[in-house]
């Protein structure tokens, strides 16, 4: 028990998150048990230990001027700009992962019922709508792009996206270019494509979307997954009243003076 209890104070001293040291006594946990089930061990010493509660850290995401920002940066002429564009539009669009989008093949979207096949974590199955911005944005990188690059670097393959060397775009490439294009803004921070999903996830929410739609879209196994947003939309709520309720303004002035 002694040596339980200082390995706890040694993580500790080491500024761990709690979720870290969840995951890490958690481990350990398990591994007593094996001890025990093989008759090596009496009985488990973290029975006696309380975990400390997860800390909960809300998803961080775009504001509305952000995003805006952001899609105006993906613009361009330049071959590569219309695949950017077409990322951008898309993550934002379906609030999908990144492992999911890499691995979407041409036959997976479909233009005329506005839907792509995702295959999520698990290869579990998934429609997922787009609207017509993204729809655009795909079709002009199919035409201006990606048949350019395919043909001229002799590819043949039906990977969705590619690297400027015809090559399926894989989740590193993918997170690189919303980093040079997170730079052309101006803005501050990195740009993960999980910011994108964020932000397609609290967007649906603030504009009425019910729990087990945005559920759905995310392809969140649990309900539980979904409704940390609901955290976030309260956040929206906040600065919406303050900017627009006239005695919520008052007092901010009031504050601010």
């Amino acid at each position: 028990m002694y040596d339980v209890r200082l390995y706890l104070s040694f993580l500790d001293e080491q500024k761990l998150s709690r979720n870290t040291i969840s995951r890490t006594l958690s481990s350990l946990r398990g591994f007593y048990h094996f001890l025990i089930r093989n008759d090596l061990l009496d009985e488990n010493p973290l029975s006696y230990i309380s975990f400390k509660k997860k800390q909960l850290r809300l998803p961080q995401y775009l504001y509305e001027e952000e995003l805006e920002k952001l899609l105006r940066a993906a613009e361009g002429t330049e071959m590569l700009d219309y695949r950017n564009r077409a990322l951008v539009e898309l993550f934002y669009a379906t609030g999908i992962r990144v492992s999911e989008c890499k691995n979407i093949k041409l036959q997976d979207v479909s233009f005329e019922l506005g839907v792509i096949l995702i295959f999520g974590k698990g290869n579990k199955e998934r429609y997922v709508p787009f609207g017509h911005y993204a729809a655009a944005a795909i079709q002009e990188y199919l035409e201006m792009t990606r048949t350019e690059l395919m043909a001229k670097h002799q590819r043949n393959h039906d990977y969705l996206f590619v690297s400027r060397l015809g090559d399926p775009l894989t989740a590193g490439g993918i997170e690189y270019i919303l980093k040079q294009i997170m730079k052309k803004t101006g803005l501050t921070g990195t740009l993960h494509p999980h910011m994108l999903r964020h932000t397609f996830a609290t967007d649906m929410l603030n504009n009425g979307a019910d729990m087990r739609t945005v559920q759905e879209l995310l392809g969140h196994a649990s309900l539980s997954s979904t409704q940390i947003y609901t955290h976030v939309t309260k956040d929206a709520l906040q600065r919406n009243y303050n900017k627009f309720h006239p005695r919520a303004k008052r007092d901010s002035k009031k504050q601010g003076e």
